[in-house]
């Protein structure tokens, strides 16, 4: 049994994670151990468990964390009542929110000053989506399908729409399509929020999954853009598959295959990438060739704490 390996591009880390990531390992440098770390600083547990094993303490309830603390806020985002709990417990805090999501937080803010209720389209057991509502939760509600579109009863007459910045960009346009047809007044964002990296992964797998009989999707189930990149490579005709690292690829899979293509979440680190090509390699994997793709030069700022 032999096949052909495809590789996406881009695939893997954004801006947002390795700024995120380079803030963790900077402050431990500069501060010394323990810092603390609100939420995974990112979905994928070999990230996380790589920075505890450096001295980051991973956290989901801040009052858990000594008062004057080192304290950094992950890259999905929090609500204003955490910074809030920071001022008043004197963390010296560390801000590593996206700043993609950062922009979708303003922009909540702006449009709650002007008088608008919010239709957030997203997932509302997702820390992103938790800490835009977190804006003003009784100014917003989240949507998360088609159907909930469709049924939607809103407050008021007067509408601004929001997304999620890691959803898929096809449901994404599905749900906004049903919103802006029974509601042709509502004012959208000065830019589609969903962010350039989830763009550009998606458009990767769907060329990715037209040559290749079998997609490896490398990430974290908590990853919700692993997730939406698995759901993408099935709709355009491969089965897929969202593995967490080499050891869960099962040779089921590859039984008949001609083309195996290989992408990853952006918070997937690249070595784990390798280690399923090599794994590929061992069970038939005869030559490797990454597709053509966007090759992505944007770089965000470090938080100053840092420097």
């Amino acid at each position: 049994m032999t096949f052909k390996i495809y590789l996406a591009r881009p695939r893997g880390f954004c801006a947002g994670v390795d700024r995120a990531i380079r803030t963790v390992e900077l402050a431990l440098k500069k501060f010394g151990k323990p810092v603390y770390v609100k939420h995974a600083i990112v979905h994928n547990r070999h990230v996380v468990r790589e920075l505890e094993e450096k001295g980051a303490i991973f956290v989901e309830d801040l009052n858990d964390i000594p008062e004057g603390a080192v304290v950094i806020f992950s890259a999905h985002g929090s609500p204003p009542e955490h910074y809030e709990i920071a001022r008043r417990r004197r963390f010296r805090l560390i801000d590593a929110t996206c700043p993609l999501v950062h922009k979708v937080h303003r922009e909540a803010k702006k449009f709650v000053e002007e008088g608008y209720h919010i239709i957030y389209v997203g997932h509302s057991n997702h820390v992103e989506a938790i800490g835009v509502k977190g804006e003003a939760p009784d100014r917003i509600d989240i949507i998360e399908t088609k159907e909930e579109a469709l049924n939607y009863d809103p407050p008021s007459d007067k509408l601004a729409l929001l997304t999620q910045t890691t959803l898929s960009v096809d449901d994404t346009r599905e749900i906004i399509e049903v919103l802006r047809r029974r509601f042709p007044g509502i004012v959208l964002p000065p830019r589609e929020d969903i962010c350039y990296a989830t763009q550009n992964r998606q458009d990767a797998v769907k060329r990715l999954a037209t040559i290749s009989d079998v997609v490896l999707v490398v990430g974290s189930r908590e990853s919700s853009n692993s997730n939406r990149l698995k759901e993408v490579a099935q709709r355009y005709g491969a089965r897929s598959y969202l593995i967490e690292d080499e050891g869960a690829i099962r040779e089921v899979w590859l039984e008949g295959v001609r083309a195996v293509g290989i992408t990853s979440g952006a918070s997937t680190p690249e070595k784990l990438v390798q280690k399923v090509i090599d794994r590929l390699k061992e069970m038939g994997g005869d030559g490797v060739e990454e597709i053509d793709g966007i090759v992505e030069k944007i770089r965000f700022a470090l938080p100053r704490e840092v420097l």
